[in-house]
């Protein structure tokens, strides 16, 4: 079975089965403190981001889906079409199959309808070691992209009956794409989930920024599963990290931009990723589920709703800025400052590290837990 039919596939399943995990992405446990009296206007409430060094109108992005066979020309030019009446970014899928089969590089081709419009382009890590710098390259080159995401799917291709199974020295492949490159490189998980000691690695490495891409959206192994039978899918359909846990690791541990994505599924979730640390969220069913309805005015419907249900959130929290939402009080004793967040009062699991300050398995060093615990 070529490349080309495996994407089709992955779309119509996507489209027709039921593939997300039933663990949730971890959002359904943030809830945000409510004011009766948001003692600030409605409509002086600012949804605008900056993201690598760009500004958009909302932190909201369309992320890697499809391309490589003849339908999804339109789903992309569609995608790109609205993304940019709407001003967000929009992420492409994987464009391996463009070096593999050239005639397919039409669908990835989004900038005669959409010319102003933040393109990321897409490669596999473990695909990397195949091809050259300069084959890298031309897939950025060639679409007139922003930015290349690398992404990381283990999972799915040890699931995949003809999966890419050799990710030794997938790093420092990565690596060497962020030193040549002009634009930035985002590395980002496809539904399992980037944790901090991986995030260190990949800003080590050179990546601009990261999407840590939970549990809590599209499961991959879900799709080989029904697509090929992959039986091992079964076992794995909700393996991973919830994308609110990889946002609490991954913030504490690199600088570098995040973006949410993985089970983010309204304006809602939105806020409650930027309150946990991500510049950006983003996801991808939702939005291929509106165009496929819908067309381009499906889409931006879509887009249009998550970014009033940001808003109202933001003006229920008495935040008129997403700076001021990165501080928003959250229920359960959670202020994010000194109280302790039900998100990091496990460090020590149970053990005894030695530290002094280490109780019952919960660090509280200078009023928080978990940031310096030994163990």
């Amino acid at each position: 079975m070529g490349i080309e039919t495996r994407k089709m596939q992955h779309v119509d399943i996507a489209l027709r089965q039921k593939i997300e995990t039933t663990r949730k992405g971890g959002f359904e446990d943030i809830e945000f403190v409510h004011y009766s009296l948001p003692e600030i206007n409605f409509s002086d409430v600012d949804l605008s981001a900056s993201f690598l060094k760009r500004k958009f109108a909302a932190p909201l992005m369309i992320v890697s889906m499809t391309g490589g066979f003849a339908e999804a020309e339109k789903i992309n030019k569609q995608l790109a079409l609205a993304a940019e009446k709407e001003n967000i970014p929009l992420g492409l899928g994987s464009q391996r199959v463009m070096l593999e089969k050239p005639g397919m590089k039409r669908t990835f081709m989004v900038r005669d309808v959409a010319p102003k419009v933040f393109l990321a382009g897409n490669i596999g890590a473990v695909q990397l070691q195949n091809y050259s710098k300069k084959q890298i390259e031309s897939l950025v080159s060639s679409i007139e992209a922003n930015a290349l995401c690398i992404h990381l799917n283990p999972m799915q291709e040890a699931v995949q009956l003809e999966g890419d199974k050799n990710w030794k020295g997938a790093l420092l492949q990565i690596g060497k794409v962020c030193d040549y490159l002009d634009v930035p490189v985002i590395a980002k998980e496809t539904g399992a989930g980037i944790n901090g000691e991986v995030a260190k690695q990949l800003e080590d490495a050179g990546v601009s920024a990261i999407d840590v891409s939970g549990v809590g959206g599209t499961s991959w192994s879900a799709i080989e599963l029904y697509r090929k039978d992959a039986k091992a899918g079964a076992a794995f359909w909700n393996w991973g990290n919830t994308t609110a846990k990889c946002l609490m690791e991954c913030s504490e541990c690199v600088d570098v931009q995040l973006i949410a994505s993985g089970g983010v599924r309204s304006g809602l979730d939105v806020a409650k990723s930027i309150r946990l640390g991500a510049t950006m969220a983003g996801a991808g069913l939702p939005f291929i589920k509106a165009q496929n309805s819908g067309g381009v005015a499906g889409i931006r419907k879509e887009i249009q709703l998550w970014k009033e249900e940001l808003q109202i959130a933001m003006f229920l929290t008495r935040s008129k800025t997403l700076a001021d939402l990165r501080k928003a009080k959250l229920q359960d004793g959670c202020c994010g400052e000194d109280e302790c967040c039900r998100w990091k009062s496990e460090c020590c699991k149970g053990r005894d590290c030695g530290d002094a300050d280490c109780k019952d398995g919960k660090c509280w060093k200078g009023g928080k837990s978990g940031n310096d615990c030994k163990c």
